[in-house]
Order: structure tokens, then sequence, then C-alpha cells
């Protein structure tokens, strides 16, 4: 065994012996940066929202016409009546639901938690990706 191993490392030996150190060319360098500097401007995505500033403020605008549309012309006594009614077929609707403290405190508290926790993962993506 060990006398197939000496062979082996001779062998080995000769061979790189025989073999002359590659060098790289000059530019080298220059040619590995140029196409990774290539590589890089393709990644780069620039950051589009999915709603556009004009829209929201369209949406904006939209709403408070609805507001102010619905506040000039509405009939003060008409609408008492009609919403009287629809009150009081809601209110008779979920009359025997009761709820306990704690899942009130749960429904009012876990959407508000979801919007700082969305806020806050905002803001680490942004500055984590950030250019």
């Amino acid at each position: 065994m060990k006398e197939s191993d000496k062979n082996i490392e001779q062998l080995i030996d000769k061979m790189m012996a025989e073999e002359k150190l590659q060098s790289p060319s000059f530019d080298f360098t220059s040619k590995i940066m140029s196409e990774v500097l290539v590589l890089e401007e393709k990644k780069l995505k620039t950051y589009k929202p999915l709603i556009s500033k004009s829209t929201w403020i369209f949406i904006g605008l939209a709403l408070l016409g609805l507001i102010i549309y619905a506040s000039l012309f509405s009939g003060t006594s008409q609408n008492l009546e009609i919403g009287k009614v629809y009150t009081d077929k809601i209110s008779n609707t979920f009359s025997g639901i009761h709820l306990s403290k704690n899942i009130v405190y749960a429904i009012l508290i876990v959407p508000f938690m979801i919007l700082v926790q969305v806020g806050i993962l905002k803001n680490y993506f942004d500055k984590k990706y950030q250019l």
C-alpha cells in the first residue's frame, strides 16, 4: 500500500514540475469587474408603489365629495326615519350575541397592532433594500 502511495506522490510531483504556473491576463480584473457591474445593474429594480399618488388623491377627493354631497343634500326627516328602521333591524339581528370584554378588546386592538407591524416591517425592508 505504501509503495503505491509513493508512486502516486512521485507521479504528482513530476506532473506539477512539468506544468508552468498560469497567470491571468493583464486586464483580467477590469474585465471581471465590468461584468459584475453589468450584472448588478440588471438586478436593480426601482420602487414603484401599487397605487400611485394621483390615484390616492382621486380616491380622497371622491370620498370628500361624497361626504359633502351627503351633508348638503340630505333630507333630515326622511333620512332619520330610514336610518331608524335600518338600525332597529341591525340591533335586532345582533341582540342575541354577547361578547366578553376580552374578545371586544382583541377585536379593537388586533387591527391596530397589525397596522403598527406593517409600518415597522415596511420601514425595515425599505432600509434593508435601500440603494
